[in-house]
Protein backbone atom coordinates (compact mmCIF):
# COMPACT_ATOMS: atom_id res chain seq x y z
CA UNK A 1 0.00 0.00 0.00
CA UNK A 2 1.04 3.58 -0.58
CA UNK A 3 0.11 7.25 -0.65
CA UNK A 4 -0.76 8.78 -4.02
CA UNK A 5 0.02 12.42 -4.79
CA UNK A 6 -3.25 13.98 -5.98
CA UNK A 7 -1.48 16.29 -8.45
CA UNK A 8 1.35 14.21 -9.94
CA UNK A 9 0.24 10.64 -9.25
CA UNK A 10 3.61 9.90 -7.62
CA UNK A 11 3.40 7.26 -4.90
CA UNK A 12 5.01 7.35 -1.45
CA UNK A 13 5.54 4.54 1.05
CA UNK A 14 3.28 4.45 4.09
CA UNK A 15 6.27 3.97 6.39
CA UNK A 16 6.86 7.73 6.28
CA UNK A 17 3.75 9.54 7.54
CA UNK A 18 2.62 12.34 5.22
CA UNK A 19 -0.22 14.78 4.98
CA UNK A 20 0.66 16.13 1.52
CA UNK A 21 2.82 15.26 -1.46
CA UNK A 22 6.02 16.84 -2.72
CA UNK A 23 3.84 18.74 -5.20
CA UNK A 24 2.10 20.52 -2.33
CA UNK A 25 -1.19 18.78 -3.08
CA UNK A 26 -3.01 16.43 -0.75
CA UNK A 27 -2.32 12.70 -0.81
CA UNK A 28 -4.80 9.84 -1.07
CA UNK A 29 -4.46 6.18 -0.17
CA UNK A 30 -4.22 3.59 -2.90
CA UNK A 31 -6.93 0.91 -3.14
CA UNK A 32 -7.24 -1.41 -0.15
CA UNK A 33 -8.33 -5.07 -0.26
CA UNK A 34 -11.39 -4.59 1.96
CA UNK A 35 -13.00 -7.62 3.55
CA UNK A 36 -15.74 -10.20 3.33
CA UNK A 37 -18.35 -10.90 5.97
CA UNK A 38 -16.38 -13.87 7.23
CA UNK A 39 -13.48 -11.53 8.09
CA UNK A 40 -15.49 -9.61 10.71
CA UNK A 41 -14.32 -10.23 14.27
CA UNK A 42 -17.67 -10.48 16.05
CA UNK A 43 -15.94 -10.60 19.45
CA UNK A 44 -14.92 -6.94 19.08
CA UNK A 45 -17.66 -4.38 19.76
CA UNK A 46 -16.09 -1.41 18.01
CA UNK A 47 -15.14 -0.46 14.47
CA UNK A 48 -11.97 -2.50 14.97
CA UNK A 49 -14.12 -5.56 14.28
CA UNK A 50 -13.29 -4.65 10.65
CA UNK A 51 -9.55 -4.53 11.34
CA UNK A 52 -8.74 -6.78 8.36
CA UNK A 53 -9.98 -3.99 6.11
CA UNK A 54 -7.94 -1.26 7.83
CA UNK A 55 -4.41 -0.39 6.78
CA UNK A 56 -3.23 -0.21 10.39
CA UNK A 57 -1.93 -2.94 12.69
CA UNK A 58 -4.77 -3.50 15.16
CA UNK A 59 -2.19 -4.47 17.76
CA UNK A 60 -1.21 -0.79 17.99
CA UNK A 61 -4.78 0.52 17.95
CA UNK A 62 -5.52 3.60 20.04
CA UNK A 63 -9.17 2.95 20.80
CA UNK A 64 -11.97 3.88 23.17
CA UNK A 65 -14.58 1.49 21.80
CA UNK A 66 -15.75 3.84 19.04
CA UNK A 67 -18.13 2.68 16.33
CA UNK A 68 -20.94 0.13 16.48
CA UNK A 69 -23.38 3.05 16.88
CA UNK A 70 -27.15 2.39 16.78
CA UNK A 71 -29.20 2.36 13.59
CA UNK A 72 -32.73 3.40 14.59
CA UNK A 73 -35.89 3.35 12.45
CA UNK A 74 -37.98 6.53 12.60
CA UNK A 75 -40.51 8.42 10.49
CA UNK A 76 -39.37 11.60 8.73
CA UNK A 77 -41.73 13.62 6.57
CA UNK A 78 -44.06 10.67 6.20
CA UNK A 79 -41.56 7.96 5.25
CA UNK A 80 -39.53 5.46 7.25
CA UNK A 81 -35.80 6.16 7.45
CA UNK A 82 -32.90 4.68 9.38
CA UNK A 83 -31.07 7.15 11.60
CA UNK A 84 -27.39 6.34 12.13
CA UNK A 85 -26.58 7.73 15.55
CA UNK A 86 -22.91 8.54 15.06
CA UNK A 87 -23.15 11.24 17.73
CA UNK A 88 -23.07 8.35 20.21
CA UNK A 89 -19.28 8.11 20.11
CA UNK A 90 -16.77 8.51 22.96
CA UNK A 91 -16.25 12.23 22.26
CA UNK A 92 -19.74 12.92 20.92
CA UNK A 93 -19.16 13.01 17.17
CA UNK A 94 -18.47 10.84 14.14
CA UNK A 95 -14.91 12.21 14.08
CA UNK A 96 -13.89 9.36 16.40
CA UNK A 97 -14.15 6.94 13.46
CA UNK A 98 -11.33 8.67 11.66
CA UNK A 99 -9.27 9.63 14.70
CA UNK A 100 -8.88 6.14 16.13
CA UNK A 101 -7.35 4.95 12.84
CA UNK A 102 -5.33 8.08 12.07
CA UNK A 103 -3.83 8.41 15.57
CA UNK A 104 -3.09 4.67 15.65
CA UNK A 105 -1.20 5.00 12.37
CA UNK A 106 0.74 8.11 13.40
CA UNK A 107 1.71 6.69 16.78
CA UNK A 108 2.94 3.48 15.11
CA UNK A 109 5.17 5.65 12.89
CA UNK A 110 6.78 7.48 15.80
CA UNK A 111 4.86 10.77 15.68
CA UNK A 112 4.73 12.25 19.20
CA UNK A 113 3.26 15.73 18.63
CA UNK A 114 0.51 16.84 16.24
CA UNK A 115 -1.28 19.94 15.02
CA UNK A 116 -4.92 20.24 13.91
CA UNK A 117 -7.38 22.97 12.98
CA UNK A 118 -11.04 22.48 13.78
CA UNK A 119 -14.39 24.13 14.36
CA UNK A 120 -14.63 21.97 17.46
CA UNK A 121 -15.52 18.30 17.04
CA UNK A 122 -12.38 17.18 15.22
CA UNK A 123 -10.20 18.97 17.75
CA UNK A 124 -12.11 17.42 20.64
CA UNK A 125 -11.71 13.98 19.10
CA UNK A 126 -8.02 14.38 18.29
CA UNK A 127 -7.23 15.74 21.75
CA UNK A 128 -8.94 12.74 23.37
CA UNK A 129 -7.17 10.15 21.23
CA UNK A 130 -3.82 11.89 21.69
CA UNK A 131 -4.39 11.80 25.44
CA UNK A 132 -5.11 8.10 25.12
CA UNK A 133 -1.96 7.61 23.04
CA UNK A 134 0.33 9.79 25.18
CA UNK A 135 0.90 12.25 22.32
CA UNK A 136 1.09 16.03 22.54
CA UNK A 137 -1.54 17.99 20.65
CA UNK A 138 -2.12 21.58 19.55
CA UNK A 139 -5.51 22.59 18.15
CA UNK A 140 -6.35 25.83 16.36
CA UNK A 141 -10.02 26.86 16.59
CA UNK A 142 -12.09 29.85 15.47
CA UNK A 143 -12.81 32.42 18.15
CA UNK A 144 -16.49 31.77 17.42
CA UNK A 145 -16.29 28.02 18.19
CA UNK A 146 -18.72 26.70 20.80
CA UNK A 147 -17.21 27.03 24.27
CA UNK A 148 -18.16 23.47 25.34
CA UNK A 149 -16.12 22.13 22.42
CA UNK A 150 -13.14 24.32 23.33
CA UNK A 151 -13.43 23.19 26.95
CA UNK A 152 -13.50 19.56 25.86
CA UNK A 153 -10.34 20.01 23.80
CA UNK A 154 -8.49 21.73 26.66
CA UNK A 155 -9.71 19.26 29.29
CA UNK A 156 -7.97 16.44 27.45
CA UNK A 157 -4.67 18.28 27.76
CA UNK A 158 -4.35 19.80 24.30
CA UNK A 159 -2.97 23.28 23.73
CA UNK A 160 -5.83 25.37 22.34
CA UNK A 161 -5.09 28.38 20.15
CA UNK A 162 -7.98 30.61 19.07
CA UNK A 163 -7.74 32.35 15.71
CA UNK A 164 -9.71 35.45 14.73
CA UNK A 165 -11.62 35.25 11.46
CA UNK A 166 -13.34 32.56 9.40
CA UNK A 167 -12.95 28.80 9.47
CA UNK A 168 -10.67 29.16 6.42
CA UNK A 169 -8.49 31.64 8.32
CA UNK A 170 -7.99 28.95 10.97
CA UNK A 171 -6.99 26.40 8.33
CA UNK A 172 -4.58 28.87 6.75
CA UNK A 173 -2.97 29.55 10.15
CA UNK A 174 -2.52 25.81 10.71
CA UNK A 175 -0.89 25.40 7.30
CA UNK A 176 1.60 28.13 8.20
CA UNK A 177 2.31 26.44 11.54
CA UNK A 178 2.77 23.00 9.97
CA UNK A 179 6.45 23.73 9.38
CA UNK A 180 7.15 23.14 13.07
CA UNK A 181 4.64 20.40 14.07
CA UNK A 182 3.28 17.41 12.13
CA UNK A 183 -0.03 18.51 10.64
CA UNK A 184 -2.50 15.79 11.56
CA UNK A 185 -5.39 17.49 9.81
CA UNK A 186 -8.39 15.20 9.36
CA UNK A 187 -8.93 17.04 6.08
CA UNK A 188 -5.46 16.30 4.71
CA UNK A 189 -4.19 13.07 6.32
CA UNK A 190 -5.96 10.25 4.41
CA UNK A 191 -5.87 7.72 7.24
CA UNK A 192 -8.78 9.68 8.70
CA UNK A 193 -10.83 8.56 5.69
CA UNK A 194 -9.59 5.02 6.23
CA UNK A 195 -11.45 5.23 9.54
CA UNK A 196 -14.64 6.84 8.24
CA UNK A 197 -15.06 4.03 5.70
CA UNK A 198 -16.20 1.89 8.63
CA UNK A 199 -19.50 3.79 8.44
CA UNK A 200 -20.17 1.88 5.21
CA UNK A 201 -19.16 -1.42 6.80
CA UNK A 202 -21.42 -0.87 9.81
CA UNK A 203 -24.42 0.06 7.68
CA UNK A 204 -23.83 -3.01 5.51
CA UNK A 205 -23.67 -5.30 8.54
CA UNK A 206 -26.59 -3.66 10.40
CA UNK A 207 -28.82 -3.88 7.32
CA UNK A 208 -28.30 -7.63 7.02
CA UNK A 209 -25.25 -7.46 4.75
CA UNK A 210 -26.82 -5.29 2.10
CA UNK A 211 -26.33 -1.72 0.98
CA UNK A 212 -28.96 0.97 1.62
CA UNK A 213 -30.55 2.73 -1.34
CA UNK A 214 -29.42 6.15 -0.11
CA UNK A 215 -27.18 7.71 2.50
CA UNK A 216 -27.80 11.36 3.45
CA UNK A 217 -25.12 13.20 5.45
CA UNK A 218 -23.89 16.71 6.25
CA UNK A 219 -20.83 17.78 4.25
CA UNK A 220 -18.12 20.22 5.30
CA UNK A 221 -14.86 18.78 4.02
CA UNK A 222 -16.63 15.56 3.03
CA UNK A 223 -15.09 12.87 5.27
CA UNK A 224 -18.22 10.76 5.44
CA UNK A 225 -18.78 10.90 1.68
CA UNK A 226 -15.17 9.83 1.18
CA UNK A 227 -15.59 7.06 3.73
CA UNK A 228 -18.84 5.76 2.25
CA UNK A 229 -17.35 5.78 -1.24
CA UNK A 230 -14.25 3.89 -0.14
CA UNK A 231 -16.07 1.40 2.10
CA UNK A 232 -18.96 0.56 -0.21
CA UNK A 233 -16.59 0.37 -3.20
CA UNK A 234 -14.49 -2.21 -1.34
CA UNK A 235 -17.62 -4.22 -0.58
CA UNK A 236 -18.66 -4.04 -4.23
CA UNK A 237 -15.26 -5.24 -5.43
CA UNK A 238 -15.49 -8.16 -3.00
CA UNK A 239 -19.00 -8.95 -4.29
CA UNK A 240 -20.53 -8.45 -0.86
CA UNK A 241 -23.03 -5.98 -2.34
CA UNK A 242 -24.45 -5.76 -5.83
CA UNK A 243 -24.59 -1.97 -6.18
CA UNK A 244 -23.48 1.25 -4.57
CA UNK A 245 -25.95 3.42 -2.61
CA UNK A 246 -26.81 6.92 -3.77
CA UNK A 247 -24.77 9.43 -1.78
CA UNK A 248 -26.33 12.76 -0.80
CA UNK A 249 -24.29 15.52 0.80
CA UNK A 250 -25.97 18.46 2.51
CA UNK A 251 -24.47 21.92 2.98
CA UNK A 252 -25.73 25.16 4.50
CA UNK A 253 -26.66 27.74 1.86
CA UNK A 254 -24.48 30.23 3.75
CA UNK A 255 -21.36 28.15 3.08
CA UNK A 256 -21.84 25.79 0.13
CA UNK A 257 -18.78 25.35 -2.13
CA UNK A 258 -19.60 21.72 -2.96
CA UNK A 259 -23.16 22.71 -3.88
CA UNK A 260 -21.88 25.48 -6.15
CA UNK A 261 -19.48 23.15 -7.95
CA UNK A 262 -22.11 20.42 -8.25
CA UNK A 263 -24.62 22.83 -9.78
CA UNK A 264 -21.93 24.15 -12.16
CA UNK A 265 -21.17 20.61 -13.32
CA UNK A 266 -17.51 20.81 -12.35
CA UNK A 267 -15.28 19.02 -9.85
CA UNK A 268 -13.07 21.93 -8.86
CA UNK A 269 -13.50 24.81 -6.47
CA UNK A 270 -15.97 27.51 -7.49
CA UNK A 271 -15.73 30.82 -5.58
CA UNK A 272 -18.80 31.36 -3.40
CA UNK A 273 -20.00 34.03 -1.03
CA UNK A 274 -19.79 32.87 2.58
CA UNK A 275 -21.61 34.02 5.70
CA UNK A 276 -22.14 32.66 9.19
CA UNK A 277 -24.22 29.51 9.66
CA UNK A 278 -25.61 27.76 12.73
CA UNK A 279 -24.18 24.56 11.23
CA UNK A 280 -20.64 25.45 12.28
CA UNK A 281 -19.37 21.91 11.74
CA UNK A 282 -19.80 22.22 7.96
CA UNK A 283 -18.73 25.86 7.59
CA UNK A 284 -15.81 24.96 5.31
CA UNK A 285 -15.45 27.50 2.53
CA UNK A 286 -12.56 25.89 0.63
CA UNK A 287 -12.51 22.09 1.02
CA UNK A 288 -9.41 20.07 0.23
CA UNK A 289 -10.80 17.14 -1.79
CA UNK A 290 -13.33 18.63 -4.22
CA UNK A 291 -12.94 16.01 -6.96
CA UNK A 292 -12.78 13.03 -4.59
CA UNK A 293 -16.08 14.06 -2.98
CA UNK A 294 -18.03 15.26 -6.02
CA UNK A 295 -17.09 12.42 -8.38
CA UNK A 296 -18.56 9.57 -6.26
CA UNK A 297 -21.67 11.62 -5.45
CA UNK A 298 -22.34 12.05 -9.17
CA UNK A 299 -21.40 8.47 -10.04
CA UNK A 300 -23.78 7.11 -7.41
CA UNK A 301 -26.73 9.07 -8.77
CA UNK A 302 -26.82 11.28 -5.68
CA UNK A 303 -26.36 15.01 -5.36
CA UNK A 304 -25.31 17.91 -3.18
CA UNK A 305 -28.15 19.78 -1.51
CA UNK A 306 -28.09 23.21 0.17
CA UNK A 307 -30.44 24.21 3.00
CA UNK A 308 -31.31 27.55 4.57
CA UNK A 309 -30.83 28.52 8.20
CA UNK A 310 -34.59 28.35 8.78
CA UNK A 311 -34.72 24.84 7.33
CA UNK A 312 -31.90 23.76 9.66
CA UNK A 313 -33.65 25.14 12.73
CA UNK A 314 -36.96 23.44 11.78
CA UNK A 315 -35.17 20.14 11.31
CA UNK A 316 -33.32 20.61 14.60
CA UNK A 317 -36.63 21.02 16.42
CA UNK A 318 -38.17 18.08 14.53
CA UNK A 319 -35.34 15.73 15.49
CA UNK A 320 -35.47 16.83 19.13
CA UNK A 321 -39.22 16.17 19.25
CA UNK A 322 -38.43 12.60 18.22
CA UNK A 323 -35.82 12.29 20.96
CA UNK A 324 -32.70 12.91 18.88
CA UNK A 325 -30.80 15.80 20.46
CA UNK A 326 -28.17 16.71 17.91
CA UNK A 327 -26.18 19.78 16.96
CA UNK A 328 -27.35 22.02 14.10
CA UNK A 329 -24.82 20.46 11.72
CA UNK A 330 -26.62 17.12 11.99
CA UNK A 331 -29.97 18.85 11.59
CA UNK A 332 -28.75 20.27 8.27
CA UNK A 333 -28.69 16.71 6.89
CA UNK A 334 -32.27 16.16 8.06
CA UNK A 335 -33.31 19.41 6.36
CA UNK A 336 -31.70 18.16 3.16
CA UNK A 337 -33.55 14.89 3.48
CA UNK A 338 -36.81 16.84 3.68
CA UNK A 339 -35.98 18.52 0.37
CA UNK A 340 -35.17 15.19 -1.27
CA UNK A 341 -38.40 13.59 -0.03
CA UNK A 342 -40.50 16.59 -1.11
CA UNK A 343 -39.34 16.38 -4.71
CA UNK A 344 -39.38 12.62 -4.95
CA UNK A 345 -35.63 11.97 -5.14
CA UNK A 346 -36.05 9.71 -2.10
CA UNK A 347 -39.20 7.61 -2.09
CA UNK A 348 -41.23 5.58 0.41
CA UNK A 349 -40.22 1.95 0.55
CA UNK A 350 -36.53 2.63 -0.06
CA UNK A 351 -33.84 2.01 2.54
CA UNK A 352 -32.64 5.50 3.41
CA UNK A 353 -29.98 6.23 6.03
CA UNK A 354 -29.71 9.66 7.64
CA UNK A 355 -26.33 10.12 9.37
CA UNK A 356 -26.49 12.20 12.57
CA UNK A 357 -22.93 13.25 13.24
CA UNK A 358 -22.71 15.32 16.44
CA UNK A 359 -24.40 15.55 19.82
CA UNK A 360 -26.45 18.56 20.81
CA UNK A 361 -24.88 18.54 24.28
CA UNK A 362 -21.93 20.52 22.91
CA UNK A 363 -24.22 23.22 21.52
CA UNK A 364 -26.98 23.41 24.13
CA UNK A 365 -26.69 27.17 24.64
CA UNK A 366 -27.08 27.94 20.93
CA UNK A 367 -29.79 25.27 20.51
CA UNK A 368 -31.78 26.82 23.35
CA UNK A 369 -31.51 30.21 21.71
CA UNK A 370 -32.41 28.91 18.25
CA UNK A 371 -35.46 27.03 19.49
CA UNK A 372 -36.56 29.75 21.94
CA UNK A 373 -36.43 27.38 24.89
CA UNK A 374 -37.18 28.69 28.37
CA UNK A 375 -37.25 26.88 31.70
CA UNK A 376 -40.37 27.23 33.82
CA UNK A 377 -39.78 28.58 37.34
Amino acid sequence: MHYVDSITGVTYLLEEPRWRGDSGGHVNLGPAPGLKRGDIDASVHSLWRYRKALLVDAGSAVTMGEGSTPLVRAAWDGIAVDLKLDFMMPTGSFKDRGMTVMVSYLKSRGITEVLEDSSGNAGASLSAYCARAGMRCRVLVPESASYPKIAQIAACGAEVVTVRGSRQDVADAALAMSREIFYASHNWQPFFGEGTKTLAYELWEQLGFRAPDSVVMPVGYGANVLGCDRGFSELLRNREIGRLPRLYGVQAVNCAPYYAAFRAGVEHFVPVSVSATVAEGIASSKPTRMREVLAPVRASGGEIVAVSEDEIVRALAGLARKGFYVEPTSAAAAAGLSQLIARGAIKPGETTVLVLTGTGLKASESIGRLLGLKARA
